[in-house]
């Protein structure tokens, strides 16, 4: 029975060892997920940081594009109203039939803005800047036959103003928007690259705490298999202190019976030797 307790004992002693190592295989793992995830959790900050700045930057740029354009309509506002005052004169005085200044300065602008952001073949171009060549050779002819009054050369000249500084302020509001939407662009990319690593970090999360779990499992194991060890080494020693104390009382009714007989010789008369004399004497039969 002893023997076969022994053997238990070692069995146990190996399955402790192994869920040992295992539990700490799956504590070095859980602490490798652990790393990852606060590395992605801290690059979805950075990114999220980054997408703020770019937002703030975009709705900074938009602001003064809505800005500059209420300059700029109310500047063509007022070159309209001027216009239109130079329409009704031309109504007025000498019936002209073809179309007013304030049309032709639309119409201009109209096919100049497509000529600078539709994409045309070369023959279709060409007709485009014909057009806008006569358009302008009207207007030209119109502004001259008036012009000759000086009231109504000075809403030209004011109105043309009007234009040019709204024509400087519309370049400035292309130019914003365009960076208004490069900024919309980096932050919306900053976001995807946000929600990219945050989905990372929530899978190394979840591999940390099936590791964690994992290794928390292991650990109960060995615990386990340590008590069971306690437990074995008591019966064990239990045993052992038993059997040594049977196999020495074994030895004394031994030796006391060897006494006895010896004993015997000595009443008897017989002679004795030393070793007969010590025996007696650990027997305390002398």
């Amino acid at each position: 029975m002893l023997n076969e307790l022994i053997d238990k004992r070692k069995g146990t002693i190996d399955g402790s060892e192994d869920h040992k190592n295992k539990r700490n295989e799956f504590n070095a793992q859980a602490s490798q997920f652990a790393r990852e995830r606060n590395t992605l959790n801290n690059q979805t900050r950075e990114f999220v940081e980054e997408a703020q700045k770019h937002k703030e930057l975009r709705d900074q740029f938009n602001k003064e594009v809505q800005d500059l354009k209420d300059q700029r309509n109310e500047l063509n506002e007022k070159a309209n109203v001027l216009f239109a005052d130079i329409d009704s004169f031309k109504k007025d005085h000498g019936g002209i039939k073809s179309r007013g200044i304030k049309e032709l300065h639309k119409q201009i602008e109209h096919m100049e803005f497509r000529q600078q952001t539709e994409v045309f073949t070369t023959e279709k171009e060409r007709e485009l800047i014909e057009k806008i060549k006569l358009l302008k050779e009207q207007l030209r002819d119109q502004e001259a036959e008036i012009e000759q009054n000086k009231e109504v050369k000075e809403k030209i000249t004011l109105a043309k103003e009007y234009r040019r500084q709204a024509s400087e302020i519309h370049e400035r509001v292309t130019v914003l928007a365009e960076d208004a939407q490069k900024h919309h662009d980096l932050m919306v990319e900053c976001y995807r690259k946000a929600d990219s690593s945050r989905e990372q970090a929530d899978a190394a999360h979840k591999q940390f705490v099936e590791a964690q779990e994992a290794a928390d499992n292991e650990h109960k194991l060995f615990i386990s298999c340590q008590k069971e060890l306690r437990d074995y080494d008591k019966v064990i020693g239990g045993l052992r202190k038993k059997t040594k104390k049977t196999k020495t009382t074994k030895e004394q009714k031994e030796v006391r019976k060897e006494a006895e007989q010896v004993f015997s010789l000595f009443k008897a008369g017989e002679k004795l030797t030393t070793e007969d004399l010590l025996l007696l004497q650990r027997s305390k039969l002398v």
